[in-house]
């Protein structure tokens, strides 16, 4: 049922071997920035053994004398792993992210239909990915969370010897990015985990699928969304993608279903009907034979899943099961397809957008907050609320409910 990694697909995205393994990353000490510096000039005869010339190497590297401690922040939080199912969400999936990728999906029409026929991947797919990875290239052009790829992944190499092994072969992928003449030394910008463009590739990622489809000689993922969309979906496509099939469905379990079946494989969609479990919108399943595994993200008294292949092939993008549903869920928004049926068990009745913005504004104004006002829930706007709760002496759970905005309206 669950297709094996392929090598390239170890570092898809946020590479999540380096992510899970981001609380051990540890900043060195005073002297850092000698030994950076150190490192750079010694990693330069792995580079030339890969056969990066002399002058690509001097002009990536330039002015880079010291690591990124941004970079090891980062490496502590993530929150496909740390934030709770339906913050994830929550944050991800809002009215105007909706209404957005719809605007997109007119404006980049031509595009999206040649990207659909040669690769046969849903055009909302690559929508919801593009949202989810840079805020459809808002953060791009916000320079939110973008950074030198080179510093990036030198950093990563050197705070911790454990994942060099990693950093370094992104290094050099990078580098022969820049070499081959596809972004310049100083475009080489991407995220902490060395992410790069409007769909976020790792270099290694990008060496082994990005292409070319707008035709102006290069895999610009950086500067053109047709080719940030169109190698979106040759990974995808490459890597098992089955046209004209979904992601997975909302279910409903039959009084008493034993939950231990979660993350089961092996089983089709055919025998789960047979042992009662239904969808939401109580039509049959279209293709009876397929394997499917059962995912409750929150537990027996949330919202239940069966997942199918291209689950699964979200997962080769970024292997977190928040990231995969959450790109489903948003595919389906924009095709029209409507949202969850079964809400999440939050413990708290949950804001809408202009809710959300609201929080923040009130937080601004008492001096909680710095950050935009935007109704996007993330680790900046959870700990304003945190450190407003502890000062107002009030149980510090972050959560972005409408009795605490009652509260904040009062000061």
């Amino acid at each position: 049922m669950r297709p094996k990694l392929a090598p390239a697909l170890r570092g898809v995205a946020l590479v999540l071997i380096v992510i899970m393994a981001g609380l051990a990353l540890e900043p060195r000490s005073a002297a850092a920035d000698a030994g950076f510096v150190k490192w750079i000039r010694d990693f330069r005869a792995q580079a030339a053994k890969a056969g990066i010339s002399t002058r690509t190497y001097n002009a990536v590297f330039a002015g880079i004398t010291e690591p990124d401690p941004e970079v090891i922040e980062a490496a502590r939080y993530q929150p496909e792993f740390t934030s709770e199912v339906w913050d994830y969400i929550d944050s991800r999936i809002t009215e105007s992210i909706i209404r957005r990728g719809r605007e997109l999906s007119v404006q980049y029409k031509t595009w999206l239909d040649r990207i659909e026929a040669k690769f046969d991947v849903d055009r909302h797919v690559l929508l919801a990915i593009w949202s989810m990875e840079t805020s459809y290239g808002e953060a791009l052009e916000k320079k939110t969370g973008i950074r030198n790829v080179a510093r990036s992944l030198a950093t990563l190499g050197y705070a911790d010897s454990r994942r060099a092994k990693f950093a370094r072969s992104q290094l050099i992928a990078a580098l022969k990015i820049v070499q081959a003449g596809d972004v310049s030394a100083k475009g080489l910008t991407g995220s902490w985990a060395g992410a790069m463009g409007h769909t976020q590739f790792i270099p290694t990622s990008y060496l082994a699928w990005a292409v070319d489809i707008d035709g102006d000689g290069h895999r610009n993922v950086w500067g053109s969304p047709p080719d940030a969309l169109a190698s979106a979906a040759n990974l995808l496509r490459k890597n098992g993608w089955r046209s004209g099939e979904t992601w997975g469905y909302e279910v409903t379990l039959p009084p008493g279903f034993n939950t231990k079946l979660e993350d089961r494989d092996g089983i089709t969609l055919a025998k789960w009907a047979r042992m009662g479990v239904k969808r939401t919108n109580g039509r049959a399943f279209p293709r009876p034979g397929d394997k499917a595994v059962l995912k409750l993200p929150a537990g027996r008294k949330g919202p239940a899943f069966v997942m199918v292949r291209n689950f699964y092939v979200l997962k080769r993008y970024n292997n977190a099961d928040k990231y995969a549903l959450t790109v489903g869920l948003l595919a389906d928004e924009l095709a029209g397809y409507g949202g969850l049926v079964n809400d999440w068990p939050r413990g708290y009745t949950p804001l809408d957008e202009a809710g959300r913005m609201e929080m923040q504004r009130q937080l601004l104004r008492l001096g909680f907050y710095d950050g935009e006002v935007d109704g996007k829930f993330g680790p900046a706007s959870k700990k304003a609320v945190l450190d407003y709760q502890k000062a107002r002496g009030l149980t510090p759970d972050g959560f972005p409910s409408k009795e605490l905005l009652a509260k904040l309206r009062r000061g």
